[in-house]
């Protein structure tokens, strides 16, 4: 073969390879995960691409799921939750580490247990005001209470529940019957038993 006629093949063939493999080392490794994305979602990941390929297939997943959260919550609810995310931000660190040491405990949950609290919630949130703000008095002083004062109330509870509906009646009633500052005795003498000011 003449080298002229050599050279005009090869050439072409020469350009052509070095084409090719200019586009495969142009080209990045695909994202793991992304195909599974909608475009919008798939457009954010890319925008971010260093820190999506940092995060594990665990943060990867739950970042997915925050964002479909997001998504899907209203105006409203977006404006709240950067309220939110404002004031936790101005938090002292003993108080963040507090919020997310209890936002794990949450997570770790059993789903079912967590649709019961959130269903108990949801109902002190149906009470009147006033109802709930004896009912957040009342845990205040549960909170206070020394181990042997938390059991000594359980124990009178248990009480409680097994004395019969005619003996909690009459206890009741004697309590209303009682003079209001023989009441106001009793508190005292509790609270001084208590060891409470």
């Amino acid at each position: 073969m003449r080298p002229r006629l050599r050279l005009t093949i090869l050439l072409p063939i020469a350009v052509l390879v070095v084409g090719v493999f200019e586009v495969a080392w142009g080209q990045t490794a695909p994202i793991q995960g992304l195909e599974t994305l909608t475009p919008e979602e798939r457009a954010i990941a890319e925008r971010n691409l260093e820190r999506w390929q940092k995060l594990t297939p665990e943060e990867r997943a739950r970042a997915l799921e925050n964002y479909r959260r997001w998504k899907s919550m209203t105006p409203e609810e977006r404006q709240a939750a950067r309220q939110n995310y404002r004031r936790f931000r101005e938090l002292a660190p003993e108080q963040k580490a507090r919020i997310l040491q209890d936002f794990q405990r949450w997570n770790d949950l059993p789903e079912e247990r967590r649709q019961e609290l959130q269903k108990s919630y949801d109902r002190f949130q149906q009470l009147p005001p006033e109802r709930r703000e004896r009912l957040q008095q009342r845990f205040g002083q549960w909170e206070s209470m020394s181990p042997e004062e938390r059991e000594r109330v359980l124990r009178n509870q248990e009480r409680w529940r097994q004395m019969s509906p005619d003996e909690r009646d009459r206890i009741r009633e004697r309590w209303r019957q009682m003079p209001p500052e023989e009441r106001e005795r009793l508190r005292e003498q509790r609270q001084r038993h208590r060891g409470q000011p």
